[in-house]
C-alpha cells in the first residue's frame, strides 16, 4: 500500500487527522486478509488520486488499530466512514461502488 494520496491511520494519529482535516474525510476500515477489502482498495485509491485537495482519504488496518476500530464499533469490513468537521456523518459496510462513495463525499462539501 504505497498510495501517496491515502493516509494510513492508527490508534495514535487517527483523532488528530480527523479533527484537523479541512475537507470531508473518507476512512476505509480494512484488513489485508479480507477479500472484499482487497476489491474495494483500488476503488478508494482511485478516488483519492482523482480528488486530491477536494477530499481527504485514509485507511485504517483494523488488525493494527484495535482501539479506533472498537471506538467506531467496526464489526464487519470493509467499512467506510465519512467525516465532516471532525464528526462522523455517514457510514457504509461492504463493497460500495465508486459513484456511491464519491456521491456521499460530495454531499459533505
Amino acid at each position: 500500500m504505497a498510495n501517496p494520496n491515502v493516509t494510513e491511520l492508527n490508534d495514535s494519529n487517527f483523532t488528530t487527522f480527523i479533527e484537523s482535516a479541512t475537507s470531508p474525510v473518507l476512512v476505509d476500515f480494512w484488513a489485508p486478509w479480507c477479500a472484499p477489502c482487497r476489491m474495494l482498495g483500488p476503488v478508494v485509491d482511485e478516488i483519492a488520486a482523482e480528488n486530491i485537495g477536494k477530499f481527504a482519504i485514509a485507511k485504517v488496518n483494523v488488525d493494527e488499530a484495535p482501539g479506533i476500530s472498537s471506538q467506531f464499533g467496526i464489526r464487519s469490513i470493509p467499512c467506510l466512514i465519512y467525516f465532516k468537521g471532525g464528526t462522523k456523518s455517514d457510514q457504509s459496510v461492504g463493497v460500495s461502488g465508486k459513484g456511491d462513495i464519491v456521491s456521499k463525499l460530495s454531499a459533505l462539501l
